[in-house]
C-alpha cells in the first residue's frame, strides 16, 4: 500500500493518530505540518489517502484540496476544529471525502480511514480493468501517462526498460525466456546479443524497483527457463 499523508501543524495530534493507525495495521505514514510541505510531497509522491486539516499556518486546507484534486483523486479526509455546516459542505463540495471535527476520538479516524482506503482499493481493481495502469500496492505504473511509482516515490525510468516492465506487469507471474522478451519489447529477431541486453535492462529495472538488488523479489530469475515477474502484495485492509 502506498503510504497515507496526514497534515496538521499539531505535532501531538500526528504522533497520537500515528499510533493509533500503527495500532490498526497502517504503517505507511508520511507526514507535513504545512501547506507548502504538503503540496511539495503530493507532487513527489503518490499517496492512498490524506488527511488533512483546514487551520494551517500558510495556505487554507480547502485551498490545498482544490489544488490536490487537479492532479488526483485520492481520497481526502478533512480533520478540523471548524464545526459549522457551512464548512462540512464547503470541504465536501470542493472535493473533500469525509468530514471530522476536532476534538475526535481517533478510534473513530481510524475506523473511517479504513473504510475508504478499502473503497480506494476496489476502485483501483475496477480501474485498472478499464485503463492501461497496473497498481500493486508498492508499484504503481500507467501506461497513459508514462508514470512509475515505486512506495508512493516518483520514479525516472527510461522507455525501453518502462516497456519491459510495462509487459511484465500485464503478465503477471508468468514465465519468459529472454529471447521471447527482446522480441516482444525489441520487436525484432532474436540475434547475439539479444539475452545480454534483456539481462542489462532487467539489471537496471531491479536496482529501480527491488529493495535489494541482489537478492530480486519482484522480476525473479527461474533456472533455465527466464523471468517471472511476482506483483508486490497489495496491503488487504
Amino acid at each position: 500500500m502506498n503510504p497515507i499523508l496526514l497534515v496538521d501543524d499539531e505535532d501531538g495530534l500526528l504522533d497520537m493518530l500515528r499510533i493509533m493507525l500503527q495500532k490498526e495495521g497502517i504503517m505507511n505514514i508520511d507526514f507535513a505540518t504545512t501547506g507548502k510541505e504538503a503540496l511539495e510531497k503530493i507532487n513527489s509522491f503518490r499517496y492512498s489517502l490524506i488527511v488533512l486539516d483546514i487551520m494551517l499556518p500558510d495556505i487554507d486546507g480547502f485551498q490545498i484540496c482544490q489544488e490536490i484534486r487537479k492532479i488526483s483523486d485520492v481520497p481526502i479526509l478533512f480533520l478540523s476544529a471548524r464545526t459549522s455546516d457551512i464548512d462540512k459542505l464547503t470541504g465536501l463540495n470542493i472535493g473533500g471525502d469525509d468530514y471530522i471535527t476536532k476534538p475526535f476520538n481517533p478510534l473513530e479516524v481510524a475506523a473511517r480511514i479504513k473504510v475508504h482506503l478499502r473503497r480506494q482499493n476496489l476502485h483501483l481493481q475496477s480501474q485498472n480493468k478499464r485503463l492501461e495502469q497496473y497498481d500493486y500496492g508498492d508499484l504503481f505504473l500507467s501506461k497513459k501517462t508514462g508514470e512509475l511509482f515505486v512506495k508512493g516515490e516518483k520514479i525516472t525510468c527510461p522507455a525501453k526498460e518502462f516497456e519491459l516492465l510495462s509487459f511484465f506487469c500485464a503478465h503477471p507471474n508468468q514465465i519468459f525466456a529472454a529471447e521471447q522478451l527482446y522480441e516482444q519489447i525489441w520487436k525484432q529477431s532474436t540475434g547475439l546479443n539479444d539475452r545480454n541486453t534483456v539481462m542489462v535492462h532487467i539489471l537496471r529495472l531491479r536496482k529501480r524497483i527491488e529493495e535489494d538488488v541482489k537478492k530480486p523479489k519482484i522480476i525473479v530469475n527461474i533456472r533455465n527457463l527466464g523471468y517471472k515477474f511476482i506483483p508486490p502484495k497489495m496491503n488487504d485492509l
